[in-house]
């Protein structure tokens, strides 16, 4: 099974994760760990999930999401989410996570970075 989750650190502290793929109960797990272990190791000022090549979610997938949510904020780390594909802005609409998380495209993710300085 392929890692669905792929992190970089960016040029201003932020930390990119890139979902692969689907996220569902067969590696929801290895997401929330992929999440945690980044804020842990690289005490980003900023995680970004992007969300451009996922293609789907479920309960579980959602609940990693939230798991790295929490770790990233515990750590006093700003979570956001970024270029979901109509389904999942949908679905992050529903469940209300769009507001717990923030989310942005990545060219506002950039903006913000900048401007706040995280």
């Amino acid at each position: 099974m392929d890692f669905p989750i792929r992190s970089a650190q960016g040029d201003d502290g932020t930390a990119v994760m890139s979902v692969l793929g689907e996220i569902d109960f067969s590696n929801s797990d290895e997401v929330a760990q992929g999440i945690r272990d980044a804020v842990a190791q690289d005490s980003p000022e900023q995680i970004r999930i992007d969300l451009s090549d996922a293609t789907f979610i479920d309960s579980t997938g959602l609940g990693a999401l939230i798991e790295g949510y929490r770790a990233a904020t515990e750590a006093g780390c700003r979570f956001v989410v970024t270029n979901p594909s109509d389904n999942f802005r949908r679905v992050l609409a529903v469940t209300g996570l769009i507001e717990l998380f923030g989310m942005t495209d990545d060219a506002q993710a950039a903006n913000l970075s900048r401007a706040t300085g995280s």
